[in-house]
């Protein structure tokens, strides 16, 4: 899965994408969303998604993540052919190794702070969840609203528990989609310098789709997608 498309950051491939297709069908027929998609990314590099609405960015992120299946193609994270697993593989590969922040944060409205934050560290057993939780909640600037259910919580207030989740686990890859897209432009500039923190001092992979790109210009690399393709 040989491609121009990287940077040699640390001679360790993260991510392998190879000829990666997507389509779905509605109701005038199938409809292509992903064609032919090949690209590297190495361990610890940060890569910008970026193309215009429709292109279908978020939908890479979402198979590259193990969120959704491609139709065709072969994706390999940290040397695991991702497809090659049954979807309970699947989704212990990403307790272990994947965290994601979704643009509509996704919170769990009936728990608070730092309950939300606990629970990927729950669902894998962990015995420090709540220390745990509790650090990244200070980390992030809200270790005086661990108690505070999301809807008494801001928009930025909501991203920062949702990054907290995010990095919790420590994952190596971490995936955002516009993770600024519905904030003001001093919050959404708070959390984008939160997140390359956090991504330098725990040595993460990050891959984030935004529309933003003085934020993309941020990133070691940007990945162009136009009309399903890398442009």
């Amino acid at each position: 899965m040989n491609s121009p498309n990287t940077i040699n950051k640390n001679g360790q491939l993260a991510i392998e994408v190879f000829q990666l297709h997507k389509e779905v069908e509605d109701a005038t027929g199938k409809l292509s969303i992903l064609q032919g998609i090949d690209f590297t990314v190495q361990a610890g590099e940060t890569l910008a998604i970026v193309g215009a609405s429709g292109s279908g960015k978020s939908t890479l992120l979402g198979i590259l993540a193990g969120l959704d299946l491609p139709t065709a193609g072969k994706l390999a994270l940290r040397g695991v052919d991702l497809f090659a697993l049954t979807e309970d593989e699947r989704a212990q590969f990403r307790k272990e190794h994947v965290g994601f922040v979704f643009q509509s944060f996704q919170l769990l409205m009936h728990l608070n702070a730092l309950e939300n934050v606990m629970l990927p560290l729950e669902l894998r057993g962990d015995k420090d969840a709540r220390s745990k939780a509790e650090q990244m909640l200070k980390q992030v600037g809200l270790g005086e609203r661990l108690r505070h259910y999301p809807k008494y919580l801001s928009g930025g207030e909501q991203q920062r528990v949702a990054l907290a989740r995010a990095f919790v686990t420590e994952p190596a890859l971490l995936f955002a989609d516009e993770p600024t897209g519905s904030l003001d432009t001093q919050t959404g500039e708070a959390i984008m310098q939160l997140m390359f923190r956090l991504n330098q001092e725990r040595g993460s992979t990050l891959i984030l789709v935004t529309h933003d790109m003085s934020i993309a210009a941020r990133c070691d690399r940007t990945l162009t997608i136009q009309a399903g393709r890398i442009a």
